[in-house]
C-alpha cells in the first residue's frame, strides 16, 4: 500500500501563486509515476501533471507555462509550483502514484487539497 497526503492548497488571488507538496509513504520503492489530478465543481477529475521516475514530465496543455511538477525521491515527496493562477484552476487537487506490481500498475490517491482562486 501506499499513502499519499497533500498540502499546500489555500485561497489566491487570479495572477498568484501556490506550491502543493504531497509526501509519499509505505510501499514507495516500486513505485513508477507520481502526479497530480483535479477536480472542479460539477466536472471530471482530469489530469494536471505527471512526472515518472527517470522519465520527462507531462502536463494538461490548460496548465503549460504556468504550472512546474517535481519530485524529491530522498524525501518521497512530490510538489506542483502553481504561478499565474486564474479562477479556472478552482479546484481539489489530488496527488497520485502508480506503483508497479509485477505486470500490474495499481493507483493510489491522496485525500486533496482545496485551490481558491479568486478574480
Amino acid at each position: 500500500q501506499v499513502q499519499l497526503v497533500e498540502s499546500g492548497g489555500g485561497l489566491v488571488q487570479a495572477g498568484g501563486s501556490l506550491r502543493l507538496s504531497c509526501a509519499a509513504s509505505g510501499m514507495i520503492f516500486s513505485i513508477k509515476t507520481m502526479g497530480w489530478y483535479r477536480q472542479a465543481p460539477g466536472k471530471q477529475r482530469e489530469l494536471v501533471a505527471t512526472i515518472p521516475t527517470g522519465g520527462s514530465t507531462n502536463y494538461a496543455d490548460s496548465v503549460k507555462g504556468r504550472f512546474t511538477i517535481s519530485r524529491d525521491n530522498a524525501k518521497n515527496k512530490v510538489y506542483l509550483q502553481m504561478n499565474s493562477l486564474k479562477p479556472e484552476d478552482t479546484a481539489v487537487y489530488y496527488c497520485n502514484a502508480e506503483r508497479v506490481v509485477v505486470t500490474k500498475t495499481i493507483g493510489y490517491w491522496g485525500q486533496g487539497t482545496q485551490v481558491t482562486v479568486s478574480s
